[in-house]
């Protein structure tokens, strides 16, 4: 039922950042051509790549929800892991032209004759900020809360576009104060916060791709449960990893030898369950029984 919840949350803030990054696109695009301002023409670009990226997240979040089959009977949670590395492709691809566009205009001297940014962009930049930024609040709060490895991916970049945006609003400020390269420079700036975002949501989701631990801390909340249950004298051997944004968790514990079969099983189950209530990105919990190498009567 969680996992039901939270993949719904997940579409449904897919969808939000579509429509918004459609909205700031057409509009940064539009402001951009009518008050001259490259900063913000590039800034309405990285917003169309955002569409695309959102479109990505939204198939990939659909995608992971699926139930395991007969193909893929670990489930498919890493396609949200694919849908990240292709966004990061497409961010990373924006930055670099966008970057050497910029570098062109300024080594060719274009920004000399285009006329300085209208107030229309400043006011732009500014709404656009605020915007992003709770979008950014939003987006990562709930990737939080359905352990969404893609909508986080989402959340960064809209983080990004804030800082970037920063910076086109520095630029365009400039360019209204006399210094007409500065708009140029700050579509410059842009693209290398653009592929930037883009390298590092590259290298969570190949991170995500391959099978690594828990974080030590959920690690270690764990061991806790797992030592709290009736009938577990200790944790032999304790390892975990992440599949996607779940993970599976392999325990092997200690109790009294001298049990039989149906106590031990007992145990395990109990710690079974114990596991999976109180972790929820908990998909699949092994539990094997070892007998107590001190022959204790496993009494707590």
């Amino acid at each position: 039922m969680d996992q039901e919840k939270n993949h719904k949350l997940a579409m449904k803030i897919s969808k939000i950042n579509i429509f918004m990054n459609a909205f700031l696109s057409i509009s940064k695009l539009a402001i951009g051509f009518l008050a001259h301002s490259y900063a913000m023409i590039n800034d309405g670009i990285n917003n169309a790549s955002d569409v695309v990226g959102s479109v990505i997240i939204t198939v990939g979040v659909s995608a992971g929800a699926k139930d395991s089959d007969k193909h893929h009977q670990y489930g498919h949670e890493r396609l949200e892991n694919v849908a990240s590395i292709l966004l990061s492709g497409i961010v990373m691809a924006l930055g670099v032209g966008l970057f050497f566009d910029g570098v062109r205009n300024i080594f060719s001297g274009s920004y000399k004759g285009i006329p300085i940014p209208g107030v229309l962009a400043v006011i732009a930049a500014i709404a656009s900020i605020i915007i992003k930024e709770i979008m950014f609040l939003y987006t990562s709060r709930a990737a939080k809360k359905t352990g969404s490895s893609a909508l986080m991916a989402s959340a960064w970049d809209s983080q990004s576009d804030v800082l970037a945006t920063s910076a086109g609003l520095v630029g365009i400020v400039g360019s209204r104060l006399g210094i007409p390269v500065a708009d140029s420079v700050a579509a410059i700036i842009i693209s290398l916060f653009i592929f930037k975002v883009g390298l590092d949501v590259f290298k969570d989701g190949m991170n995500m791709m391959v099978d690594h631990a828990c974080p030590d801390d959920v690690v270690q909340e764990i061991c806790v449960v797992i030592e709290n249950q009736k009938g577990v004298l200790g944790v032999d051997v304790l390892q975990t990893r992440m599949f996607g944004s779940r993970a599976y968790v392999d325990v092997e514990i200690s109790a009294a030898g001298e049990q039989s079969l149906i106590q031990a099983h007992s145990i395990a189950e109990r710690v079974h369950d114990a596991i999976e209530v109180n972790f929820p990105q908990v998909k699949h919990c092994m539990v094997h029984v070892n007998p107590d190498k001190d022959g204790s009567t496993g009494k707590k």
